[in-house]
This record gives C-alpha cells, structure tokens and sequence, in this order.
C-alpha cells in the first residue's frame, strides 16, 4: 500500500513538470510570433503645383502665300530654285512684257495728246476771259471755252490713269514673292500660258519662322478648369509661366519654347473640343507644317496642392477612389478620396487626404483595413540605399 502511494505522487509529479513546461513553451511562442507586416508610406505634403497640360496639336505655317499671275502672258523663265528661301519682293517668273510695253507706250502717247487738248484749251480760255472784259467776244463763247478746257482736263486725267494702269500690268509681268518664306514646288515651266487670277497657283510660299502649333482640348476638361479658377481652387498662370512647351514625335523636347496666342470661342459640333494655338520659334526650320505633336501648356496653378503616387490610390469597381493610411497606433484606415488630375505618375488629389497622413504605397497585398502594419518611410530608405549603391558601383 505505501509503494502504491509512491508511484502515485511521482505520476501527479511528471504531470505538474510537464504543464509547467507547456506554459513555458506557449510563453516562449508568443514572444517568438511574425511582427506586422511592413508598409511603405510617403507622408502627404502641401506644396506649390502648376497644371500642364498635354494637348495634341499639328503644325501650321506662320504664313501662307499661293503666287498666281495678275495678267495674262507667256512665262519666258523661272527665276528661283525650287526649296529656297526668299525674300518679300523677290522676282520668282518672268512673263513675255512685249505687249504690255506697247500698250504703256500708246497709253503715253494719248497722254501727250490730252496734255496738248488740255494747253490749246487753257490758252484760248484765258484769251476769251480778256476779250469779254471789251465785249468782243459774248459771254456764251467764254462759258464755252472754260468748258472745253474742263473737258481738256479730264481727258488728261483719264490718259493719266491708262498710263498707271499700263505701268501696273507692265510690272506684274514680273511676279514677285509676296512674302518671305520657304518656296515650293513650281507648277509651270517657262514657255507655258497663265491667265490673270486663275485657279491653280504658279508656287506656294510658306512661312515656318516662327511657326504656329495648333492644339486641340476637350471643352469638358477647360470647363472643368475654370470652374476651379472661379472657385478659387486655382489660380491663373502668371505670364512669365504661361510657355509652350512642344514634344516631337519621337518623345524628345523641341529647344524652343513658344508662346499661347488665342483660345477659340466656339466649341467643335464632333469633336466637342476647343482650339488653341500657340506660336514657336523655328529658327532651323527643324518643325514643318503638318507634323503631328504634343505641347505642354501651364493652365493654372495652386499654392497648396496635394500630389500622391498613382500606386497609392485603388479604385473601388463603383469607380470611386480610395486610399489606405497608417493611422494611429500604425493601424491601417481606408480614407474615400477625389481625384482631380492625373499627373504623369501622380494623382492631383482634390479631397479626402490631408497633410501630414502617411499614404501606403507598398505592401498593399498584405494588409488589410484595421491591421496594425510596421511603418517604412520609402523616400527615407531609397535615400539611405543611394550610397551604398553607389558605393557598390564603384
């Protein structure tokens, strides 16, 4: 009987060291247990933000001038290369100017013989105003004589004007460049027949420095914007900012920058957009017309603008937006937020951030609203590896 009660307290013994050793054990795992997932964060700031916009547009020349005859020739030559640059003023055909010359000629002729009419009739209108002072001659035949020089007059004045005329059709028959610009193909050779004011053009002229870019926006999008403007959610772009910035086709910047010079006032029934042209230096003649590009065009501006990664904003499937936050307590809460822009990789945020929140930008995956999360500054540790990874270049 006392060995029975032996090896009872020893197996009531073995049971309390092993019980004992389960509350270590179960002590030791929870110290032992995962931290929170990690979660990158930038902090949202407040800072001064300028809305550029990206619009399509295509180029157009500065000016455009189709030369077409004035009088009716025989073109004997062609005096410029096709693809050079002229000046306003440069002779480009010269047409046959033999009748022209003549009927100059003649139109001088008549006018001599006007100016003699209107000589002979001065002289016998003076002459009869002293003979009717002893009444010798009546005063009918001295009206008649001031008439006749009137009439001596006016034929001069119209001998005159055939002159002009016959000099003008004389100098058209050399065509000259209207304005200064890049020169086209020609359309006629010498020996052909043109005609005054025809329809097809002898050659096209074009202007390209500066050059015009015309630009296309949605009306819905510049309603938009000045509904912001008289909110006063934006502000004007000053005119030292308000510079056109152009991309060519290939994504490269173009070195000049241009300038704004008028928003159309009416809206297009298909397209529902607004035109805008901007005007751009093209000193090397690099942008020619009809070239598809993009500019960036400063709209407006906000002192206090709110700018996030795109990352960090998800879109419900209603299509509202929403971001999470490390709030207190590093506990993960769900902020409904308004987008007003997209900008390049960043959302212009109109409302539901503030400064100073931590938006989460990484670790999406793993977290969940009211998880608590381990903060990770991602500016902070990109600036801490950017030493060592230069380091590690070296």
């Amino acid at each position: 009987m006392r060995l029975l009660l032996s090896s009872s307290a020893a197996v009531m013994a073995v049971s309390l060291m092993l019980v004992g050793c389960g509350e270590q054990q179960a002590q030791a795992t929870g110290a032992g247990q995962m931290p929170p997932p990690a979660a990158g964060f930038v902090t949202v700031e407040e800072k001064p933000f300028t809305l550029v916009n990206e619009l399509p547009g295509r180029t157009t020349p500065y000016q455009v001038a189709e030369v077409r005859p004035q009088v009716t020739g025989i073109i004997e030559k062609r005096l410029f290369n096709e693809g050079d640059t002229v000046s306003a003023g440069q002779p480009l055909y010269q047409l046959d100017d033999k009748l022209y010359q003549a009927t100059l000629a003649s139109a001088k002729a008549e006018l001599a013989n006007a100016e003699a009419n209107r000589k002979k009739a001065s002289l016998a209108s003076g002459r009869y105003n002293e003979l009717v002072k002893s009444e010798v001659v009546s005063q009918q035949e001295l009206e008649d004589s001031d008439a006749n020089l009137s009439v001596a007059q006016a034929q001069v004045a119209a001998a005159q004007a055939r002159v002009d005329t016959a000099r003008i059709n004389l100098e058209y028959t050399n065509i000259k460049a209207p304005i200064d610009g890049r020169i086209g193909r020609s359309s006629v050779t010498a020996g052909a027949l043109v005609t005054a004011n025809q329809m097809q053009a002898l050659v096209t002229i074009r202007q390209l420095d500066p050059i015009y870019v015309d630009l296309t926006q949605s009306y819905d999008e510049l309603r938009a914007l000045r509904a912001a403007m008289a909110s006063g959610q934006m502000e004007t772009v000053g005119k030292e900012q308000a510079s056109v910035s152009v991309v060519l086709p290939d994504g490269s910047i173009y070195p000049h920058k241009g300038t704004l010079q008028f928003s159309e006032y009416a809206v297009d029934e298909t397209t529902g957009t607004v035109a805008l042209r901007a005007l751009v230096p093209n000193p090397e003649g690099n942008l020619l017309p009809g070239m598809f590009v993009r500019a960036r065009l400063p709209q407006a501006e906000q002192e206090h603008a709110i700018v996030v990664p795109q990352k960090g904003i998800t879109r419900e499937p209603t299509g509202q937006a929403s971001a999470l936050v490390i709030g207190e307590n590093n506990m993960v809460e769900k902020r409904i937020v308004e987008t007003a822009k997209a900008v390049g990789s960043e959302w212009l945020i109109k409302s539901g951030l503030k400064a100073g929140d931590r938006l989460i930008v990484d670790g999406l995956q793993k977290i969940g609203v009211g998880m608590p999360v381990t903060p990770v500054d991602t500016l902070a540790t990109k600036a801490a590896e950017q030493p060592s990874s230069a380091t590690a270049g070296e």
